[in-house]
């Protein structure tokens, strides 16, 4: 089934495609069908993953597939949350899409660290929150909402991954995010752990897989 994912992020394409392809699902870009990117206004990842989700569907008269996450920090109520990709402002002019993110995440993590300084509950999640739809009146969304549990490090570890990743420590792993190979990631992250609840739920509601 060719569904339309409500990004243009190619890691996320990637890792989604990756993670759903059991489910025989193909995935495609709504940028590459011209659809432009939905308004995120929302507070909550729900609201915003149905947003995107009924958007591309809307443009697209297709199936459509949407990933809302983020970074929940404990201490902070959840901060930053929705805004995670945001969280910082940056004060350049930056015009290079892949450099422009690369500041953005370097200005997050510092704007984080700034706000958990002296903090010792450094306890927090990612959360992803997927969302699919059949067509833009879909009565049925189907959603599922995978955490990955952690806590936030002093300072960044690690050359892998991207946005918070190299900040977010796995106990259990005794590693960073950004330490962990493709492979390890894939199989534990947040949207791993959505992606498997999403493939059970079109399974049975989609018959698909």
């Amino acid at each position: 089934m060719r569904l339309v994912l409500a990004s243009n992020n190619a890691k996320k394409l990637l890792e989604l495609q990756t993670l759903l392809a059991p489910a025989g699902v193909e995935l495609v870009t709504q940028g590459s069908l011209g659809v432009s990117e939905a308004d995120e206004s929302h507070h909550t990842f729900i609201e915003n993953a149905l947003t995107k989700a009924r958007h591309a569907a809307q443009h697209t008269g297709l199936a459509a597939i949407s990933d809302d996450s983020g970074l929940c920090v404990d201490a902070l109520g959840g901060a930053p949350g929705v805004a995670s990709a945001h969280y910082a402002t940056i004060k350049t002019r930056v015009t290079d899409r892949e450099e422009h993110r690369l500041v953005q995440d370097a200005v997050n993590k510092a704007l984080l660290l700034e706000n958990l300084r002296g903090v010792t509950d450094r306890r927090a999640r990612f959360v992803s929150t997927l969302v699919a739809v059949r067509s833009v009146d879909d009565p049925e969304p189907l959603v599922a909402v995978g955490r990955w549990q952690g806590e936030i490090l002093e300072a960044p570890r690690g050359e892998g991954g991207f946005g918070y990743d190299s900040l977010m420590f796995i106990a259990s792993l005794g590693k960073s995010v950004a330490e962990l190979d493709a492979a390890t990631k894939n199989a534990l992250s947040h949207r791993a752990l959505a992606a498997e609840q999403m493939r059970l739920l079109m399974r049975e509601a989609w018959r698909l897989g």
